[in-house]
């Protein structure tokens, strides 16, 4: 690993914060060094400090630490997450024989010099009680290859000798940072400390030393590692079929198992939302003959817990024949659920403590030739888990080759796990009405269909957008990125037309997120012709997108739903003009019935499935600037010239002939769809207009 510190770039970034000193804007600058190398930490992990003054309102100028805090990044940290305290107070509280993890974080907060900063790291008493200037802490993946296997200890002091103390393993908190402070003066030539099987602090009297100190001990341990040859892992299944076939047909069983149900009718699922992988190094790792061995021991470091659990799921020998792997994938999710409920009440019972139960369901499923699916209420959660363990595999094979692999203990685990810290968010944050849910938006580039995504995706929604138009799609893709976070979307392009095309979109689907639970067909065409003028390939061209398309949309989206076993809903986007149809407009409104007749005889036969089917009818969908009405911008001249009008006025038009004078819009299209997927009401089967009113379209 080589120093990426620059002279310029420092002065650069310093610059950038005129307002702080020189020291903290240093401070930022090399924890961004830090953050940037995925080998040294990830997600939130490591922590970083310097030391100084500050001057309180009172003019006093008192002793300072600025300690990353709560929330904040390494890798994009700015000044504001590293807030202040008062370093002298903090020394003080080395003096107590004990502090309890509630008392420590109040101390720290109280002592902030602005109270609504983030919360201090956990391990800012740490970076107080030792002198220098700046402290550095990652979790490099180099250092837990050394201390994570028998004997790590002694190989930690083979390696680097008198340049690094050592600290056995103990919880992040007051006794750890008493232990560091203790370990540092009784060695205090020392460039580093490692704890075992935790991580790795580097200290110095300025930013470029801390940073380099860190990056040559790190370096040291990458060298003996890479020197070093010896077993590699054994090859014990392997399948004929691709990886992404197996895992699209294993995704959407795991997620229905992976549901939680929540005996509410309205919201009968907790589901969860997948990361699926399958490199060269993920898929030696679960078709080796050491899977098992190596699956069932603990992570690399205390936290990756919280996102992980203790251990994954592993399926050994898997039958990818469907009905057998369903029964496979259903015994060893049950299976896994018992080991976690007595892995809690054993600890519960040992401890004599009271903690609120998580739930039981894995967040990493290892399977022979289909790979790793990592799980989380959210994208970015199941993109974390995954990167956690992708770097365990990483570093469980590098030790398999010299050592056996050695890590923490599940009872050391589980107070990590059940950490006090942690157990106090619980039921802090509320989640929106479709969190955890995933939506299938066909002919998603154009106005209605973009509108609906949108809206989806403010409630919470994941949604994979399909359109055939791939530039198109990649603008609205990417403009729903920037407002909703791109883990939230995903763009492929597809054919409704195609069956092959279909079925690809909803296999892709299952890869990206584990399935879906909301199904719109939306993609469509129009033509405008009167009927003695209209030829046999126009109208069957119509059809075919609007009618064909629709239904080979409804068909692999019930599929998938139906394997899935967590119901669901499909929301047609049919039309106002199935019931009160217009002259020189016969293709659309033909194929608009096929598919509104679609929905109802496809909400008879899925309601069993607990799948809602219903039909939406909206009217003269304009679009806007940003997104205009592709269906408009062809057909409005024709439109205009069969209602006798200029066409500059043909939107005008529709909307004065409406009972609510009223601009019907894309957005009300998706507060329809969101209306329907959060089950507001029991209902299926239905036509609800979305046309501003028309005689025409009551029910009768």
């Amino acid at each position: 690993m080589n120093s990426l510190y620059s002279d310029a770039e420092a002065d650069a970034l310093a610059a950038r914060f005129p307002s702080v000193s020189r020291d903290v804007a240093l401070r930022v600058y090399t924890s961004r060094l830090i953050g940037q190398q995925p080998t040294l930490v990830m997600h939130g992990g490591g922590n970083t400090s310097v030391k100084g003054s500050h001057r309180l309102i009172s003019g006093e100028t008192v002793e300072a630490i600025f300690v990353k805090g709560s929330g904040w990044n390494l890798d994009s940290i700015e000044p504001p997450g590293l807030p202040g305290l008062d370093l002298a107070y903090l020394r003080k509280l080395r003096a107590l024989d004990r502090l309890s993890d509630h008392d420590m974080v109040n101390e720290l907060r109280s002592h902030m010099f602005d109270a609504s900063g983030p919360t201090p790291s956990v391990e800012t008493l740490l970076h107080a009680f030792l002198p220098h200037k700046f402290v550095d802490h990652s979790h490099s993946d180099a250092i837990l290859a050394l201390t994570n296997r028998q004997n790590g200890e002694g190989l930690v002091r083979e390696i680097f000798g008198a340049r690094v103390g050592i600290v056995p393993y103990i919880m992040p908190g007051f006794a750890l940072a008493k232990a560091c402070a203790e370990a540092y003066e009784r060695r205090p030539e020392v460039e580093g400390l490692v704890l075992l099987k935790h991580g790795f602090f580097t200290f110095g009297d300025s930013a470029r030393e801390s940073y380099e100190r860190h990056i040559a001990l790190v370096t040291l341990a990458e060298q003996w590692l890479a020197s070093r040859e010896g077993r590699t892992l054994s090859v014990s299944f392997s399948s004929p079929r691709p990886p992404a076939e197996l895992a699209a047909s294993a995704a959407v069983l795991l997620r229905g198992l992976l549901a939680e149900a929540t005996g509410d009718q309205d919201s009968p699922y907790r589901r969860m939302v997948l990361e699926w992988r399958a490199t060269p190094e993920i898929m030696a790792f679960v078709n080796s003959g050491e899977l098992q061995e190596l699956a069932q021991t603990t992570p690399l470091t205390p936290d990756h817990v919280i996102r992980t659990k203790p251990l994954p799921c592993v399926v050994a020998d898997p039958d990818f024949e469907d009905s057998a792997l369903a029964q496979q994938l259903e015994d060893e999710i049950t299976d896994y659920r018992t080991r976690y409920n007595r892995y809690f009440e054993a600890n519960i019972e040992a401890k004599k403590v009271s903690r609120t139960r998580l739930d039981d369901f894995p967040r990493v499923v290892l399977i022979p030739g289909a790979g790793m699916f990592c799980w989380g209420p959210t994208k970015k959660d199941a993109l974390i888990a995954a990167d956690l363990y992708e770097h365990t595999i990483r570093v469980k094979t590098q030790v398999f080759a010299t050592s056996a692999y050695e890590a923490l203990s599940l009872e050391d685990l589980f107070d990590m796990e059940y950490w006090p810290l942690e157990q106090a968010k619980l039921g802090k944050t509320r989640e929106k009405p479709l969190a955890r849910q995933v939506a299938v938006v066909t002919g998603a580039a154009g106005a209605i269909g973009s509108a609906v995504a949108a809206r989806l995706m403010e409630e919470g929604c994941h949604v994979v957008l399909s359109d055939y138009n791939a530039e198109s799609l990649g603008r609205v893709c990417d403009d729903l990125g920037k407002r909703f976070g791109k883990d939230a979307r995903r763009g492929v392009v597809c054919d409704v037309t195609d069956e092959q095309s279909v079925a690809e979109l909803f296999a892709e689907t299952a890869r990206l997120y584990g399935g879906c639970d909301i199904v719109i067909p939306n993609a469509g065409i129009a033509l405008s012709r009167p009927l003695d003028q209209l030829t046999a390939e126009e109208y069957e061209r119509v059809q075919r997108v609007n009618g064909l398309g629709c239904f080979l949309v409804m068909r692999e989206g019930a599929r998938l739903l139906k394997r899935q076993g967590t119901g669901g809903h499909i929301t047609i986007i049919g039309s106002k003009n199935v019931a009160a149809p217009g002259a020189e407009f016969a293709a659309y409104s033909a194929s608009k019935a096929a598919a509104h007749q679609l929905g109802k005889v496809a909400a008879l036969e899925l309601a069993k499935e607990g799948i809602r089917v219903n039909v939406l009818a909206p009217d003269a969908v304009f679009g806007d600037e940003k997104n205009p009405s592709g269906l408009w911008s062809e057909v409005g001249p024709s439109r205009a010239k069969a209602h006798g009008i200029d066409p500059s006025r043909l939107e005008d038009h529709y909307r004065e002939r409406n009972l609510l004078k009223a601009r019907v819009t894309g957005r009300h299209v998706g507060n329809a769809v969101v209306f329907l997927a959060t089950n507001q009401t029991p209902t299926t089967g239905a036509v609800l207009p979305i046309d501003g009113g028309h005689a025409q379209t009551f029910s009768r």
